[in-house]
C-alpha cells in the first residue's frame, strides 16, 4: 500500500532533567531550544574559520556574537509581540519578558541584527557592510536550523495537501486540525536557508575572503526573503487577522527587506560603497 502523507509524531521534548538535580529537576528540554542554541554554536565556529583566514582576533568575534545572541533574542521577541499580537502585549507589557512561553519572529530577529550590528561596526570601527558580508553567511544556516526547531515543535506549517510527502503533525495542539496532511513548510525553509549558505559561502571563498562590499549581503536580503515570501502562501496563517489579508504579515514585512537587497547589490555592483567606505 502506497502512503499519500507522512506521519509525524516527533515528541517536541527531547528529554526531562532528572529531578534529583536541584533546582533544574523536572524541567523539559525542548528540541527547539537544542537547535536555537546550536545555531549559535555552528555560526559561532563558522565565523571563526572566516576571522581567522582575514587576521582578525577572537576578541572581536566574541564582541560581535555577544551582540549577535542579545539584539537576535530581543528582537524575534518584540517582532513577534509587536507585529502578531500587539493589542494583548501592549495590554500586558509584563508578557512580553516571559520569552520561555514562546513566540520569536523570524523578522523581528532580522531588524534586531541590523541594529546590533551598526552598533557592533561603530564600537570597532568596522564598516557596517563589512560586517554584514560575513555575519549573513551564519545566519542563513542559523535560519535552517530555527526551522528545523519548529518541524520538531510541529508549528508554522502548511495548508492541506494531497503532496505524497505532505505531513500528519500529530502532535500539533489542535486536534481539529491534525487528520488532514500538511505542506511541511519548515522543512521547504530549512532546505532553502542551507542552499543559501552555501551560495554565500561560496561567494565569500571565491573572493578569497576580501568580497566587494555589500554584494554578499544584497544577495541574501534578495535570496531569503523572496523564498520567504514565495513559501508563505503555502503557509496557514499565524494569527487569526492574517486569514482575510491579500498578503499576510511575513510577505509584508519580507517586501522591505527584498527592495533593500536589490537597491544594496545595485549601489555595490557601480562600486559605490567602496568609495564611501560605509
Amino acid at each position: 500500500m502506497t502512503l499519500n502523507f507522512i506521519t509525524w509524531n516527533v515528541s517536541p521534548v527531547a528529554f526531562t532533567i532528572p529531578q534529583a538535580i536541584p533546582l533544574l529537576g523536572g524541567h523539559e528540554i525542548r528540541w527547539y531550544g537544542i537547535l536555537f542554541a546550536l545555531a549559535f554554536v555552528v555560526g559561532y565556529w563558522i565565523m571563526q574559520r572566516m576571522f581567522k583566514k582575514e587576521g582578525e582576533s577572537d576578541k572581536l568575534l566574541d564582541s560581535l556574537f555577544t551582540y549577535m545572541i542579545i539584539f537576535t533574542i530581543v528582537g524575534a521577541r518584540l517582532g513577534h509581540c509587536l507585529f502578531y499580537e500587539p493589542e494583548y502585549y501592549l495590554a500586558h507589557p509584563v508578557e512580553i519578558l516571559k520569552i520561555w512561553e514562546g513566540g520569536l519572529a523570524s523578522h523581528g530577529a532580522s531588524i534586531g541584527i541590523l541594529i546590533g550590528l551598526y552598533f557592533f561596526s561603530r564600537q570597532n570601527k568596522k564598516s557596517f557592510l563589512w560586517t554584514m558580508d560575513r555575519v549573513v553567511i551564519p545566519v542563513a544556516i542559523g535560519g535552517a536550523f530555527v526551522r528545523t526547531g519548529n518541524l520538531m515543535n510541529s508549528e508554522i506549517f502548511g495548508h492541506i495537501t494531497s503532496l505524497p510527502w505532505g505531513f500528519y503533525f500529530k502532535h500539533y495542539y489542535d486536534p481539529a486540525m491534525t487528520t488532514d496532511p500538511r505542506h511541511p513548510t519548515q522543512i521547504y525553509e530549512a532546505l532553502s536557508y542551507l542552499v543559501i549558505f552555501i551560495i554565500t559561502y561560496r561567494m565569500y571563498l571565491k573572493a578569497n575572503g576580501h568580497p566587494k562590499r555589500g554584494v554578499i549581503f544584497g544577495w541574501f536580503l534578495i535570496m531569503l526573503f523572496t523564498v520567504r515570501f514565495f513559501i508563505e502562501f503555502l503557509k496557514e496563517p499565524q494569527v487569526g487577522f492574517e486569514q482575510h489579508m491579500l498578503l499576510n504579515m511575513g510577505q509584508l514585512l519580507s517586501i522591505p527587506f527584498i527592495l533593500s537587497g536589490v537597491i544594496i547589490l545595485w549601489l555595490a555592483r557601480k562600486g559605490r560603497f567602496e568609495k564611501t567606505g560605509k
